[in-house]
């Protein structure tokens, strides 16, 4: 007891430290240790509880961190949550994010503490932080008290129809809780998933899918018409929403499309005419049969939106694609997961025996799949039991008369391992080879029987087992392998391989009349202490060996019947009874006893030696029921195919719903268009005779009033339509070339380009130094060109905004509508804005323009050296051009220089390696390049809004050189100008997860407004917002690719600092941004 005392109190000891980081001052030494450890806990919560009710938030926020911390940590702090649920409506926003934290862990537990803040708990679900009002809904629905579940009802329907996708996605999640706690509301939450499954944020596809799954999995309709679109955003949506919806989709695929395994063989199986059957009839069916098969587009994208996934780091989605491809594609084109499969060998052992279970079952019907990758099953010392076992299995699933030599040079490896299970399982799959490939049965059977000569026991058994069961396939000249396994009687104790032995020598006396009856005898000796199994066959060897040589074994065999007659066990007693009257003739044996010899000794069938997981592809791949080979609860099974696939229009429904909704909108446009004018002309009066601002103020509220009235009776769809509209025609106004203002910023621009372009070479790194001057002299002439002072500010801002409203309704450039033209532009709406716009009903219409760029660096980056490019030299740099090859492109300059005293021939564009949904449009070839010269030409990158580089190859008539171009985050934007309202009104949409923001120091050299400028536009091709305040700094840009608004805010503070905000839906292309920014505005 004293050691015990010691050692607890050493560990005691050293915990101390850890528990001092979180609590008071430790116990008095006097304190027993034992007392010590509890009471340090006591004192370390009154502390904390302390804390949570001091006035001050720096202390409450302090306990909150530690209090999280030790729930991280799997400490329980449960005795807290009275006082920590007071502070629910504390104002700090910190503090109430980790207090809802907590009350998602121990609201379940605590409902009566939780019930008395259900108040604060509403009022948070209005919070304007999109994360309070998650929180709050994730705490309601974590309170497991029916009498609430019509609060909660409420809560969900109206955070369903939240702007903020995730909370959106919490109320996806809360369906499920609610559900389970009262399933009769089950129709109210399928009219709550209807509504968020035509939700097109990616963000909320996998929970609402989940809920599907929980709550409707057989409602198929809803599925319907969000079919297309949860394959495109597949890609896009998390991990584990991934792997929900296409389990899914694999249910749905079984039930709406025909099998595409049909040109397999089918054919023949109907070919047979049947005796019945007439000829027309037999004729007919066949025409049926043999229609060749052609899959559905909507099945084929699918299988092209899953493909991809096969690179995903995440082992759940490459078996959820696995699975996918093995249930619903062809045949031809299920191989295509093997290799991905293996690739997940390489993980840890949990996820290597759910991927194995799921080959071992795939390598049964398809053994071609995995024959490439034989070696990557061989077994490794490192691996544990149940991995080893499973690649056994699949290594023998694979084994055929090409490769049969090199496995059983590696099973005769496996039986010498030091794991004794293993090496039984390697006799088993020998033994099972034997059986499938009748070329090597003669070479297993001879290797098995050495291994009766071993030292294990538990191999020397197992190899009797598996002998007894090859004998029973090939019986006729094996006397001399029963011969050799009877004389191991004296040395083997497993009962089973005793027992093994005896059957051989019963079923086969006659191949071996002298070792048979000198077998029973030895038993006959030890049958008292032989386990019941062999006690059994003690006795059916007796019975074979009376019916066929009873004058040297009919005493034996009674003295064992004798024997059995009082066996303690009754399976014996039972089976002595049944086999004396049967085999021993007497006054009261019956007509059975005649045939006592065909009954004993007929001919047994041999046993099938079949692969444990043939009976699990019932399954399907990857679920609980197929690990654990049993249906597990809440299992779906798959349907079987139809045999004639239902109406593939049901899918076609949204599209075509769009396309009459969006004619309608333009239709609706068209006839507005004379009112509109009617107001823009007096405006325009107005402005020409000059008249004061406060007759212009009267006018823009008119308009605003007229505005609202019409965007209050339309639909949310108008607004968006509208935007759309607006920014098509400033578009086709930009390229016609119509405003005055936008010719002269591009001749400036332009002309910069020419003087600055005409000598290539002085953008060599020896003259680096002069050329970042003079693109600094022409940025501030550009600048200063295109800001407005400040006086013109107000003036700039209060007439642009009517002149654009003008332009939003003049539909004059578009062609009468018609449907067919209307389903392209449905098309052109980016998903992630066209979901943000959806229930917004805007007050005045948002005038957003593509403008021309600011400032346009003449920075070139190489793009192949001279010495590499064997004197072909290149140069690219970005023209912050809109693309003439296309809306979503990148406009790309490249100078190629021929450095060489020979002409260059033949310089064109070879192989191209993009990422996935990158496009490229290469340069025409150029037919020859003279010794000096340069030529400059010019390329468009789609770059799908990512900094990843364009790999393709630069190619001579004898070269190929591998080059890259990889963009500045800050070239993957198109300027756009707006009013500072408008910019307000952007900004204010996309806050909470959309905005990132930091805090510099700024020099005060950098702290004018011009300087400003000339930084921001030299690292971004950003658009300048006019602002009233001389401290704020607005700048607006949209991306090239998915189009969606990037603004930024430089504010300056007191004490020389600015806060720098950027607000987008392309978070990651933001923060980037905001790293590049910051050191250039911080600097010196």
């Amino acid at each position: 007891m004293s050691t015990n005392n010691v050692g607890y109190n050493e560990q005691v000891g050293d915990a101390q430290p850890e528990v001092g980081q979180e609590a008071a001052p430790t116990t008095a030494p006097s304190t027993p240790a034992g007392f010590g450890l509890f009471s340090s806990d006591t004192k370390k919560n009154e502390d904390l509880k302390q804390m949570l009710e001091s006035s001050k938030d720096s202390a409450k926020l302090d306990a909150m961190k530690r209090i999280v911390g030790m729930i991280a940590r799997g400490k329980n702090a449960s005795e807290l949550f009275p006082a920590v649920v007071k502070n629910v409506a504390s104002k700090n926003i910190e503090i109430k994010k980790l207090v809802y934290v907590y009350l998602m862990r121990y609201a379940e537990e605590q409902q009566d503490l939780a019930l008395l803040s259900i108040s604060t708990f509403q009022r948070a679900l209005k919070d304007p932080n999109q994360l309070i009002r998650a929180s709050a809904l994730r705490v309601l629905s974590s309170i497991r008290v029916p009498i609430i579940v019509p609060i909660m009802m409420l809560a969900i329907k109206e955070a369903s129809a939240d702007l903020s996708p995730y909370v959106r996605k919490n109320a996806a999640h809360a369906i499920q809780k609610l559900y389970s706690l009262d399933p009769e509301q089950k129709e109210m939450l399928i009219e709550v998933i209807e509504k968020l499954l035509k939700d097109k944020s990616t963000l909320v596809a996998g929970s609402v899918v989940m809920a599907f799954e929980e709550v409707c999995p057989d409602r198929i309709d809803l599925i319907h018409k969000n079919y297309r679109k949860l394959c495109n955003l597949l890609v896009d949506v998390e991990e584990w929403g991934q792997v929900v919806i296409i389990h899914m989709l694999t249910r749905y695929t079984r039930t709406q499309f025909v099998s595409p395994w049909k040109e397999d063989g089918v054919q023949e199986e109907y070919s047979e005419k049947n005796f019945y059957e007439t000829d027309d009839e037999h004729q007919e069916r066949n025409q049926k049969v043999n229609k060749s098969y052609s899959m559905d587009p909507d099945h084929r994208l699918l299988l092209r939106n899953t493909k991809p996934l096969l690179q995903s780091r995440n082992a759940a989605v490459v078996m959820a694609v696995a699975q996918l491809y093995w249930h619903v594609a062809p045949i031809s084109e299920a191989g295509v997961v093997a290799k991905s499969l293996v690739r997940l060998l390489r993980s840890n052992r949990e996820v290597q025996y759910i991927v194995l279970q799921n080959i071992a079952t795939m390598s049964i019907q398809r053994k071609g799949m995995f024959e490439p990758y034989l070696k990557s099953f061989y077994v490794r010392s490192t691996d544990p039991t149940m991995i080893k076992t499973l690649k056994l299995e699949i290594l023998t699933s694979l084994a055929n008369e090409a490769n049969i030599s090199t496995l059983l040079r590696e099973f005769q490896t496996y039986v010498k391992s030091q794991d004794k299970q293993f090496a039984a399982a390697t006799i088993q799959a020998i033994g099972r080879c034997a059986t499938n490939i009748s070329e090597v049965t003669d070479t297993c059977l001879n290797g098995l029987v050495c291994l009766l000569s071993n030292r294990d026991e538990i191999v020397v058994a197992e190899s009797v087992v598996v002998i007894k069961k090859l004998l029973q396939t090939q019986p006729a000249h094996h006397g001399e392998i029963i011969k050799r396994m009877a004389k191991l009687l004296d040395s083997i104790t497993v009962p089973v391989a005793r027992s093994s032995i005896l059957w051989l020598t019963g079923e086969y006396c006659e191949r071996v009349p002298k070792i048979a009856p000198d077998v029973l005898r030895k038993m006959a000796k030890s049958f008292t202490a032989e386990d019941d199994l062999v006690k059994l066959q003690i006795l059916n060897l007796g019975a074979k060996l009376y019916l066929t040589n009873s004058k040297q074994t009919k005493l034996l065999t009674q003295y064992i019947l004798n024997l059995g007659k009082y066996d303690q066990s009754y399976d014996i007693r039972d089976r002595t009874r049944f086999i004396r009257q049967l085999i021993v003739p007497n006054e009261k044996s019956g007509a059975l006893s005649k045939y006592a010899k065909k009954i004993f000794l007929a001919q047994k069938p041999a046993p099938v030696l079949e692969s444990p997981f043939k009976d699990r592809e019932h399954f399907q791949l990857g679920t609980l029921s197929h690990t654990l080979n049993m249906k597990a609860n809440g299992y779906l099974e798959l349907s079987n195919w139809p045999e004639i696939a239902p109406d593939p229009s049901v899918r076609n429904v949204e599209v075509i719903e769009s396309a009459k909704e969006w004619t309608s909108i333009l239709g609706k446009a068209k006839k507005e268009k004379p009112v509109e004018k009617f107001y823009s002309g007096s405006e325009d009066e107005s402005d020409d005779s000059s008249s004061s601002s406060d007759s212009a103020s009267e006018s823009d509220s008119e308009q605003e009033k007229k505005e609202g009235g019409e965007s209050s009776s339309a639909d949310s769809s108008v607004s968006s339509s509208s935007e759309d509209e607006s920014k098509r025609q400033s578009k086709s106004r930009r390229d016609s070339g119509d405003t005055e203002e936008n010719k002269m910023k591009s001749k400036k621009v332009l002309s910069s380009s020419n003087s600055e372009y005409s000598s290539p070479e002085e953008s060599s790194s020896d003259s680096s130094s002069e050329t970042d001057s003079e693109s600094g002299s022409e940025l501030k002439k550009s600048v200063s060109a295109c800001l407005p002072s400040k006086k013109e500010d107000k003036n700039l801002q209060e007439k642009r905004a009517p002149a654009k409203e003008v332009s939003l309704l003049d539909l004059d450039d578009f062609n009468p509508v018609s449907a067919p033209e209307t389903v392209p532009s449905v098309t052109l709406l980016c998903p992630t804005s066209a979901a943000d716009l959806e229930g917004l009903s805007l007050s005045s219409t948002s005038v957003i323009d593509v403008s021309t760029p600011v400032f346009v660096p003449m920075k070139t980056h190489e793009l192949l050296h001279r010495m590499s490019g064997k004197g072909l030299a290149a140069y690219y740099h970005f023209s912050r051009q809109p693309c003439i090859y296309g809306d979503k492109m990148v406009s790309v300059q490249v100078t190629l220089s021929n450095t060489t005293e020979q002409k260059i021939e033949n310089i064109h564009v070879g192989d191209k390696k993009l990422p996935s949904g990158m496009r490229m449009h290469m340069f025409n070839s150029i037919e020859s390049l003279e010794s000096g010269e340069s030529v400059t030409t010019s390329m468009g990158i789609d770059f799908c809004d990512s900094t990843q580089a364009a790999n393709f190859q630069l190619c001579t008539k004898d070269d190929q050189f591998n080059v890259n171009i990889q963009p500045p985050i800050g070239e993957l934007l198109l300027p756009v100008t707006m009013s500072e309202k408008d910019f307000e009104r952007e900004k204010g949409r996309l806050t909470g997860m959309n905005e990132t923001s930091t805090t510099v120091t700024v020099a005060p050299q950098n702290s004018t407004r011009l300087i400003i400028l000339q930084k921001v536009v030299n690292i971004a091709n950003l658009g300048v917002v006019p602002s009233g305040d001389d401290n704020i700094h607005r700048f607006a840009a949209k991306t090239v690719h998915s189009g969606s608004l990037m603004l930024f805010t430089v504010e300056l503070k007191e004490g020389s600092t600015a806060r720098l905000i950027i607000n987008t839906e392309k978070t990651v292309i933001g923060s980037i941004l905001l790293r590049e920014l910051k050191p250039v505005l911080s600097q010196g």
